[in-house]
């Protein structure tokens, strides 16, 4: 509780009391005038002080305004402690909106609190504190235990356990040596670690994340932005609407000036737009908050309600649903030793960074030694030729192998298969997949149990490997052998099979996938750790890797939507009926404090409810996933 709210609650608090003084003791006339004042000056001083300081800058119509109209009005005619209880209510209604924004807003500031405040160098043997944006690429950076990591880089010395909560919502912590890329924004562990820093502070993730977030209020979700175009249009007209109530009657039809001015009051008190104008923005604000919290990023209250209608869920392959680590699983030799032809293999492609020959490095018992290999040979798409120890060595996929007149043997295994030839003859081959993500086939059945209708995958890896991996996770249609137009139109003809209000969402990893990223609906992007293009690309970023999260994100988007709802059809229902038995003189004031007030704090706290989000389902399946490890 800030000292502001303590202020208030003391006002409120001493107000209550006067106000109870007013109601019993017996005094009259100009003396319980002056008495209605006290406490009607120490409730509500600051919002008659809002409302002229807007009508000195031409902002006339706000709820400031009507309160004070409201309430000169029901002093006017002798209704002293209505007047007061009004303005102490409206105060009430203040406090619980600002304890439910500050609540949201520290959903919000938690992920805000991953911007560093200094980065160590050391000098002379001593560490220096700088600002992290004085910091260039390449410098060494110490990074003590308990403090945060200030910029992207890569640890160059000293192994550690890094929190990666704020950024991805995850409480295990990382496990880092040296060769580990590492993000601003996490905290170290209890290891000392040196970094080198791999890219400015203004482009790295901590960066990009705190503008995300930033800027997630501007875009407004089309429930925002009804309300905000309904207040602009709806306070001046029950401005007039209750300056013709006050006026009309008297002036035309004999009317008491007592009694209809008391209604007008009745009626500016009951249309102030509060529990609208707050409630349903907060909805949201709270939705994102709570999401941010679970590591999802959304970056605008308009993606979380388009996501609400998601139907269909396109997914790329590589990176996506699996891992895009690719390692051995198989391998058969015809005349030497499965190692010894491992081994040769990662010798010829010894060379190369590509992440088949990665693999084949690292499922070697020992580095292998170059000094051996000579006339080296690349040849895209389809593999290496070299020469190692004087011998003529083929290392790629079939078509190398008929290129040079080498026949292999009929496979129907799934993966990619390296053939491997010595001086035209077969050696035999070796079968290297890429490893299914934990939760791949779990956010599935996750996605069907929210009712996304359909599922789809789009690879560009051959249609052996696309089927076998979309019948291991069960995904209802898959499309394989594509280049990037190619998923660019499967989803245009996906789009045409969506009903008139859903919604394509397509997942990728946010850096090949930009095209279909942006011809989707919603695009969400893997962001994992480091991942500025992911950042840019989509509309949501899923900061741990999880395709789980995807039903999740959709949960508390349809959570969210159903909060804001329920908020305008209660808001407006009440008043609307309330307002009515105002103008027929059926409503005193108390009533017009309830369905001002009253509806606020209820709209509020149902709003509030956006930031507990995730079911317990959701829960206990984040919690205690079954990740079994499934490869193809």
């Amino acid at each position: 509780m800030n000292q502001k709210q303590k202020k208030t609650i003391l006002r409120v608090c001493v107000g209550a009391v006067l106000l109870a003084a007013l109601i019993f003791l017996p005094v009259r006339g100009i003396q319980r005038l002056l008495l209605a004042l006290v406490p009607y000056l120490i409730v509500g001083g600051d919002v008659l002080w809002k409302a002229a300081r807007n009508l000195a800058h031409g902002q006339v119509f706000d709820e400031n305004f009507l309160m004070c109209v409201a309430t000169v009005g029901a002093f006017w005619i002798g209704e002293y402690p209505e007047a007061v209880a009004v303005m102490l209510f409206y105060q009430v209604g203040e406090l619980f909106q600002s304890y439910a924004v500050g609540r949201s807003r520290k959903s919000i500031s938690s992920l805000m609190e991953i911007r560093p405040d200094y980065a160590n160098l050391e000098e002379n043997g001593k560490l220096r504190r700088v600002d992290p944006e004085d910091v260039p690429v390449g410098e060494i950076i110490t990074v003590l235990p308990g403090e945060k990591i200030p910029l992207d880089g890569v640890v160059t010395k000293g192994s550690s356990g890094v929190n990666t909560s704020a950024l991805t919502g995850e409480s295990l912590p990382r496990d880092v040596v040296p060769g580990d890329e590492v993000a601003g924004g996490c905290v170290n562990g209890s290891g000392l670690l040196q970094i080198r820093v791999s890219r400015p502070f203004e482009e790295s993730t901590v960066s990009k994340i705190l503008e995300l977030v930033e800027n997630s209020s501007a875009k407004k979700a089309k429930a925002e932005a009804f309300i905000t175009r309904f207040a602009r249009y709806y306070t001046p007209v029950v401005v007039i609407g209750a300056l013709f109530l006050a006026l009309i009657p008297p002036l035309f039809f004999h009317g008491m000036w007592s009694d209809w001015v008391r209604r007008a009051s009745i009626f500016l008190v009951i249309s102030c737009p509060c529990a609208l104008v707050i409630s349903v923005p907060l909805s949201f604000f709270g939705g994102i908050g709570g999401a941010s919290r679970r590591g999802i990023l959304v970056k605008g209250g308009n993606y979380l309600e388009a996501l609400a209608k998601a139907e269909i869920v396109v997914f790329d392959k590589t990176g996506t649903l699996t891992k895009g680590t690719f390692r051995v699983t198989e391998v058969h030799s015809e005349r030497m030793s499965e190692q010894d032809l491992v081994q040769l293999a990662a010798l010829a492609e010894s060379y190369s960074e590509h992440p088949i020959s990665r693999s084949l490095r690292e499922a070697c018992a020992k580095e292998p030694d170059r000094s051996a290999v000579s006339g080296v040979s690349e040849i895209a798409g389809r593999g290496v030729r070299v020469h190692i120890n004087g011998k003529s060595v083929r290392v790629g996929n079939a078509k190398l192998m008929q290129d040079d007149g080498v026949s292999v043997p009929e496979s129907e295994l799934t993966g990619t298969i390296v053939h491997v030839a010595v001086d035209g003859a077969y050696q035999g081959y070796i079968v290297i997949s890429d490893e299914l993500r934990e939760d791949a086939a779990q956010a599935m059945r996750e996605l069907r149990s929210v009712g996304v209708r359909s599922t789809v995958m789009l690879t560009g890896d051959s249609k052996a490997v696309g089927e076998n991996v979309a019948a291991r996770l069960g995904m209802d249609e898959v499309h394989a052998e594509l280049l990037p137009d190619g998923k660019v139109q499967q989803v245009e003809r996906l789009m045409k099979r969506k009903s008139s209000g859903g919604k394509l969402v397509f997942v990728g990893d946010g850096v090949n996938d930009a095209p279909v990223l942006s011809r989707a609906d919603i695009g969400i992007a893997m962001g994992g750790l480091g991942s500025d293009a992911a950042i840019e690309a989509a509309d949501i970023v899923l900061m741990d890797d999880q395709p789980r999260k995807i039903a999740q994100a959709v949960r508390i988007a349809r959570r969210t939507l159903r909060i804001a709802r329920q908020n305008i059809v209660f808001a407006l229902g009440v008043k609307l009926l309330v307002l009515l038995l105002g103008a027929f003189g059926m409503a005193n004031m108390w009533e017009a404090v309830f369905a001002d007030v009253g509806v606020s704090v209820l709209a509020i706290l149902n709003a509030s409810r956006a930031l507990k989000q995730g079911t317990d389902k959701a829960r206990e399946t984040e919690e205690n996933p079954a990740m079994a490890r499934e490869e193809f």
